[in-house]
């Protein structure tokens, strides 16, 4: 297993005071889920919560929650028995690679959330792997012909990304449905992470939940993204396949097989209020998205570019001065502003994506560290085109390059 993509990150910019790096929604407080609760007059949880037990709870997660979860998410067409909890999503998208990548060639994609490119080479038995470049040129979306061309006899397990992380945009219906209708003629298992579905920036971009879509599929979803819930610490797959859940709860028992009850009623509030908070948090992002497109496509288009996001709460943002993304999270680490450069996306960083970086837009406080931004480009870039003249013709990465 390689080192996590994101230990420099973590190191690099422990101490900034503006974050530009979270991708999550505005965070929840506990006062204000439980005012929301309150609002819709549901005490039953509110006491449930103050006066719960602390047995194990099964396997998997409660009936109770796992039935929310089944109408809130699934509009009932699956049932609590179709659906395994976990403690957030990153275990949940492991245990789905161990269940389903022995044995076998998976297809994932990159750039990407690490544990959505790697997990299935983490896997004892599996045959090999193969890795499909998203592209700025093609803004980010899946091209099914490279797909089709990188399936193998053995291909039986694809990793997908729906909406994407870190490019912030969502496939269309007819992609997906080409998508899963290529995965069908061969018998390939898809997993989904889900994590920013509900976070579209409009109702029309948001796909049906591969779990619904496709009879091997399984979407894996966290409170964390797109409730603000980070706290909660739930996750979950789901799936249409009562006998690939159990293949999921078989090797889930050999990990962190039971939540926290509280976790569980926490998670069961946020349901019972997800609607009010969905929309609260989407009206943040889109007013900060207003921002950053100012930021990107006006007020600082000589520095910056993008393929505007359409789902969630982050952006993948090239940076066409001097320095790659990694030389430009240095310098913003020094002003006290995080990026995530594109080094946490990659195991290979090399060509067009080492000029991008990931900016997160969902919380109420990006305003401040996007003017932090601001003050910062202002400062640097009469020298920034001094470089550029300097080193005309040069490659960003060319050593030879200096101040």
């Amino acid at each position: 297993m390689n080192e996590p993509w994101s230990k420099q990150h973590k190191r690099e910019f422990k101490q900034c005071q503006f974050s530009l790096s979270n991708s999550f929604a505005e965070p929840l407080t506990m006062p204000e889920l439980l005012n929301k609760v309150k609002c819709i007059g549901d005490t039953e949880l509110i006491d449930m919560y103050h006066n719960h037990d602390l047995e194990y709870v099964p396997n998997g997660g409660s009936i109770d929650l796992r039935r929310d979860i089944a109408s809130v998410i699934y509009d009932d067409k699956l049932s609590a028995e179709n659906i395994l909890v976990f403690p957030g999503g990153q275990v949940a998208i492991q245990t789905a690679a161990l269940a389903f990548a022995s044995g076998g060639h998976s297809i994932v994609f990159t750039p990407g959330y690490q544990s959505t490119v790697e997990s299935p080479q983490w896997v004892v038995g599996n045959e090999g792997i193969t890795k499909l470049q998203r592209l700025p040129q093609n803004n980010w979306q899946v091209d099914p012909q490279k797909l089709k061309e990188a399936i193998q006899p053995n291909t039986k397990f694809l990793i997908l990304n729906e909406p994407f992380n870190p490019g912030g945009v969502v496939m269309s219906a007819g992609l997906q449905q080409e998508v899963i209708s290529i995965c069908r003629e061969h018998g390939i298992t898809i997993l989904c992470d889900e994590v920013y579905r509900l976070l579209e920036h409009s109702d029309e971009c948001r796909l049906q939940t591969m779990a619904n879509a496709y009879e091997r599929g399984i979407s894996a979803v966290t409170m964390s993204k797109p409730w603000g819930g980070c706290g909660i610490t739930i996750g979950w797959l789901a799936c249409q396949d009562k006998g690939m859940i159990q293949q999921m709860i078989d090797v889930q028992y050999f990990g962190t097989a039971c939540v926290s009850r509280a976790s569980e009623i926490q998670a069961r509030m946020v349901l019972r209020v997800s609607e009010t908070i969905l929309r609260e948090r989407r009206d943040i992002l889109l007013k900060n998205k207003v921002l950053l497109q100012h930021f990107i496509e006006n007020r600082y288009r000589e520095w910056f570019e993008w393929t505007r996001p359409n789902a969630g709460a982050i952006a993948f943002v090239k940076f066409t001065g001097p320095w790659t993304s990694a030389e430009l999270g240095t310098h913003l680490a020094e002003a006290g502003i995080s990026i995530k450069p594109a080094y946490c996306f990659t195991d290979v960083v090399e060509g067009e994506v080492e000029d991008f970086f990931r900016i997160g837009f969902g919380e109420s406080k990006m305003p401040l560290a996007l003017e932090a931004l601001a003050q910062f480009v202002n400062a640097h870039e009469d020298s920034w085109r001094d470089m550029a003249k300097r080193n005309f013709g040069r490659k960003k990465s060319d050593p030879s390059q200096s101040e």
